[in-house]
């Protein structure tokens, strides 16, 4: 039972659905849709591998196979149909797009080291067969598709009333806005890494732009734009009110609800910010400085005071850096490199072996312009 109770919400879950009198139809479609993906793209190859990893295929896919459902099958409003569906298909189709670009360049060769982390879990929680456990916790991500993910876009597509309301579009802004602060965040962690490779140098931590106020603003982005979803389903919920039995009808509210509340956990302490930082506390140096100034997920200002001193091209480093470089000839490229602490001579040389033609403060402008 302990490998299995993880699964018993999602069960709840679909019952629920199954019992609409408006979604039980495309309800069901969605889940034998999310049973096949999950079957072939993420638990046979698991099987084969040993990997969890597939599930970053898998999911995302699942979620733009919610869209199609909820528009195809769903006799709602054109317009408001149209919406939910390309918010999905957005979701769904930009993580999708990465994970395939990860599997074309071979990074799932390995495991991901937020799922290694799970089998930390299971020996804490004495799950000793390691291939049962995996396989019950990705088919738990196939259910959430199956369930609880599916609710917004399936009441929401079922509304038929062609007034759209002042929380629809609140939360259709909320959406956006969350959509754009997630993608703003993963191109600064490109730009920073691909910064990294270019210097030949490597384990920086990454605090610059958003990263500045939270250590997690991609994921914490993605969560609010969930919640931006929730507040424009809120309309065609109340819409259902006359078409369900009561129970339902309020199971079916609350099921909605259990989208925020399994993100939040999913993104902070099953797979993403807590086994995120588990291993870069171990492999960044000055992780634990980043730690102790930034907050893990709502982005807020930075802690004073507490600096992390040993990240390339983050921001303490700059400033430190723009400081002590002052006293250098900028013209002269091959002035040597004295009066600077350890952690920003490595940097500056970095800079003027990458702009050798430039002094050590232009150098190191310019790389970090890139």
């Amino acid at each position: 039972m302990k490998y299995f109770a993880l699964l018993i919400p999602f069960i709840l879950g679909l019952a629920v659905l199954l019992l609409s009198a408006t979604l039980a139809e495309a309800a069901l479609i969605n889940a034998i849709g999310q049973f096949i993906l999950f079957a072939f793209v993420v638990c046979l190859p698991l099987y084969r591998t040993g990997r969890m990893s597939y599930v970053d295929i898998g999911w995302p896919t699942g979620i733009v196979i919610i869209g199609l459902v909820a528009v195809l099958t769903l006799d709602g409003y054109g317009l408001r149909s149209a919406a939910i569906g390309a918010v999905y298909l957005l979701v769904g189709g930009r993580m999708a797009i990465m994970a395939l670009g990860h599997l074309a360049s071979n990074a799932l060769k390995d495991e991901l080291p937020r799922y290694a982390y799970q089998r930390r879990r299971w020996a804490k929680t004495g799950k000793t067969n390691k291939m049962l456990a995996a396989q019950v916790e990705v088919t738990a991500q196939g259910a959430f598709n199956a369930t609880f993910l599916a609710y917004p876009a399936l009441i929401i597509a079922a509304n038929p009333s062609p007034a759209i309301s002042a929380l629809e579009w609140i939360g259709l802004a909320i959406w956006a806005a969350a959509f754009l602060f997630e993608e703003t965040a993963d191109r600064q962690k490109r730009q920073f890494i691909r910064a990294q490779q270019e210097a030949g140098l490597q384990n920086g931590v990454c605090d610059v732009g958003l990263w500045a106020w939270s250590r997690h603003p991609n994921y914490f982005g993605q969560w609010m734009g969930w919640n931006g979803v929730l507040i424009a389903a809120i309309p065609s919920w109340l819409a259902l009110y006359q078409a369900e039995f009561i129970l339902v009808w309020l199971a079916l509210g609350a099921g909605a609800l259990m989208v925020s509340y399994f993100m939040y956990n999913t993104l902070v302490f099953y797979s993403g910010a807590v086994p995120a930082e588990y291993y870069s506390v171990r492999k960044r140096p000055g992780f634990a400085d980043y730690q102790a100034r930034v907050s893990r997920f709502v982005p807020k200002p930075p802690r004073k005071g507490v600096q992390s001193d040993c990240h390339p091209l983050s921001r303490s480093v700059r400033a430190a850096a723009r400081d002590e470089l002052r006293a250098l000839d900028p013209g002269h490229p091959r002035r040597p490199v004295r009066g600077l602490d350890d952690t920003v001579r490595p940097l500056v040389r970095a800079a003027r072996n990458t702009h050798p033609d430039t002094g050590s403060g232009t150098a190191l402008l310019l790389l970090q312009s890139q």
